[in-house]
């Protein structure tokens, strides 16, 4: 049986200031998404993004991953007692962040951005959907380092007690989502996204693996005690996970289908891009 370490939440003390652990790996998930995001137009030149588009568009993600975050744990998961106390909706400094909030959060500032400039939304959402599991992952690290939700009782020999919550050994399930979640699916989505791919097969195969590996993971996931399992034994997490499964689904056979009927591929190489550019006017 492994005990939490249980470590300090603040990880740096400034004068009066106080810098979190949590609020570390959130900047961490953000520098790493927008290294990735270097990375990948320096080595796949037919995205047709450039550095200045990126740290645009990061604006517009940090924007929606904060806002779509906390209103999504808003609604999502304690409605009413935010309907009695809306002033506690923008400490966030108390915790509560969805992913399925941000997530959306992302979706809409990836589809105004898409208006700004000019560009297809699925475009958008392919190019940022790689780069999303180095947040999951930063993320997932930030719940185990304070030792918040832990996972549900078990007799495995990898079991951990959490002195905070009880003195039970549980599934760190925060390491399994940070593994599943973040490691495992930046791996599959970036090697996926090595190749021009057809618009909207990047954005469903991360549809696809994020809810089912969230859907699965939530099976040692101890439910929210102000919530605990709903109809067919099942979380909210995982309730709000198969939406998004049925999501991907749907686009993987909609994009292909619409290459079937088009003849379209997705994105266009740089290459005749230029070539139309400089041509006869």
């Amino acid at each position: 049986m492994l005990v939490h370490p249980d470590f300090d939440p603040v990880a740096l003390h400034l004068g009066p200031l106080s810098v979190r652990w949590y609020g570390l790996m959130y900047l961490a998930g953000f520098m790493a998404g927008a290294w990735g995001a270097r990375w990948r137009i320096r080595t796949q030149p037919w995205l047709n993004w450039t550095v200045e588009q990126i740290d645009d568009f990061v604006t517009y993600v940090v924007v929606g991953v904060i806002v779509g975050g906390r209103l999504g744990y808003v609604l999502f998961y304690k409605p009413y007692f935010y309907m009695t106390h809306p002033q506690d909706i923008i400490a966030v400094w108390q915790g509560g962040m969805s992913f399925h909030g941000g997530f959306l959060g992302v979706i809409i500032a990836g589809w105004i951005y898409a208006r700004r400039h000019r560009r297809r939304w699925l475009e958008v959402t392919d190019f940022v959907a790689p780069l999303v599991p180095f947040g999951l992952g930063f993320g997932r690290l930030g719940n185990f380092i304070n030792g918040e939700l832990p996972g549900r009782v078990t007799s495995v020999s990898w079991g951990m007690v959490f002195p905070h919550y009880d003195a039970l050994p549980r599934h760190p399930s925060q390491l399994y989502e940070a593994f599943l979640e973040g490691v495992l699916l930046s791996v599959i989505l970036l090697l996926y996204s090595r190749r021009p791919r057809t618009v909207g097969q990047i954005s469903a195969l991360f549809l696809m693996g994020y809810g089912s590996a969230r859907f699965l993971v939530e099976f040692t996931r101890e439910p929210d005690d102000f919530l605990g399992l709903l109809s067919m034994g099942l979380s909210m997490g995982q309730w709000l996970s198969l939406p998004m499964i049925l999501a991907g689904l749907f686009l993987w056979f909609w994009s292909k289908k619409m290459v079937i009927m088009t003849g379209e591929t997705f994105p266009t190489p740089v290459v005749a891009v230029e070539t139309q550019k400089n041509g006869p006017e």
